[in-house]
């Protein structure tokens, strides 16, 4: 899946004459692969130089740039040059998100051009997701909703988080994943208090939560999702906060569309836990946008006011956190569009109990 057509024709609205890529999530959007090289589109085209561990692959799978494998002798900073010199480059625009200081005054020294700031170009073309992108995260979904089936059947009492989590990266990479989106979140019992708890050593017992949060990439994009289930029959505290928490999601799923602000979304979900008590334990945004990485923007955030784009795609998680006792987070994927939004995540939600 090759963007670099869509890349050259915004140079013109920040009146540059190139882009330069370096980062492997802009790679990534730009070609379609990944070979830890550079590239620079222009308005005409594009030239891309990689190493002799990717060049064959990249001379296969891409078409319509210009390849060049870099040596000892010339590297990706000399065919920079290079191109900018023939092709008379004035104004190339740099990831400014994400090139380190040092990077940038390499390629400032090194490189005949003016290099300006132009993050946003890519962040706005990357928020909202063409066909080919969601079809692949469409898939990449299907396999997480797969992986989830299959974990149901295999925890049992007396296994530790630390194992469940092993096991469903087996499960996501057997299925098709290429690798795991992030590394999974499996956290029990009181564990689930923390947001981003680490697989550990606790054994998962009856009367306890489990919290699990996971998903896989295909073709580079990623897919995300979350369940908190029960083992053994749940406390009446435990069915209350779950409740509360798959309402919130319900109402801000209701409030996404293209058009509404990611303050807008975070607000209906945020209400709903407000009312019933729970707004304290609530410490993160409604969700964020994925696609090549698994934090995109724009956010459904309360400190989000940009408006979301059609094919926009956000995640839909919001949680409950109490300290030292539980923690519910359920998650699900949304596409955008002008009406509303399409729940890309298949997985029941309606609490499980092992």
């Amino acid at each position: 899946m090759n963007h670099t057509e869509k890349i050259a024709a915004r140079l013109p609205e920040y009146s540059l004459d190139a882009m330069l890529i370096t980062s492997k999530a802009g790679e990534r959007y730009a070609l379609g692969f990944h070979g830890e090289g550079l590239l620079l589109v222009t308005r005409e085209g594009a030239r891309y130089s990689t190493d002799g561990r990717y060049i064959e692959a990249a001379r296969e799978q891409l078409e319509g740039l210009e390849i060049c494998l870099t040596t000892t002798e010339k590297g990706h900073m000399a065919f920079a040059r290079e191109y900018i010199e023939a092709k008379g480059l004035k104004r190339v625009g740099f990831e400014s998100g994400s090139m380190t200081v040092d990077a940038h005054r390499r390629y400032e020294k090194e490189l005949p051009c003016a290099l300006v700031p132009a993050q946003k170009l890519l962040e706005e073309l990357r928020a909202s997701k063409d066909e080919g992108e969601l079809a692949l995260m469409r898939r990449a979904q299907e396999i997480t909703d797969e992986a989830f089936k299959a974990i149901l059947n295999f925890i049992r009492p007396g296994m530790t988080e630390r194992e469940i989590a092993a096991r469903l990266v087996y499960e996501l990479l057997s299925r098709g994943g290429e690798r795991v989106s992030f590394d999974p979140i499996v956290a029990a019992g009181p564990n689930g208090s923390r947001p981003h708890a680490v697989p550990g050593d606790l054994m998962v017992d009856k009367g306890m939560f489990i919290t699990m949060d996971f998903g896989c990439k295909v073709g580079g994009y990623c897919s995300d999702m979350t369940r908190t289930v029960a083992l053994g029959q749940p406390t009446g505290e435990m069915e209350e906060v779950y409740r509360a928490v798959l309402e919130a999601q319900r109402a801000g799923i209701a409030t996404a569309r293209a058009g509404v602000t990611g303050r807008e979304i975070d607000a209906a979900a945020r209400a709903v836990l407000q009312a019933a008590g729970y707004g304290e334990y609530f410490s993160h945004g409604f969700g964020h946008s994925l696609g090549v990485e698994i934090h995109e923007g724009p956010n459904a955030s309360s400190r989000e006011e940009r408006r979301m784009p059609v094919g926009a795609v956000i995640s839909a998680e919001p949680g409950v956190y109490i300290p030292g006792r539980l923690g519910v987070r359920i998650e699900d994927v949304l596409i955008l569009n002008e009406t509303g939004c399409e729940n890309i995540t298949r997985s029941p939600k309606d609490l499980i109990v092992l």
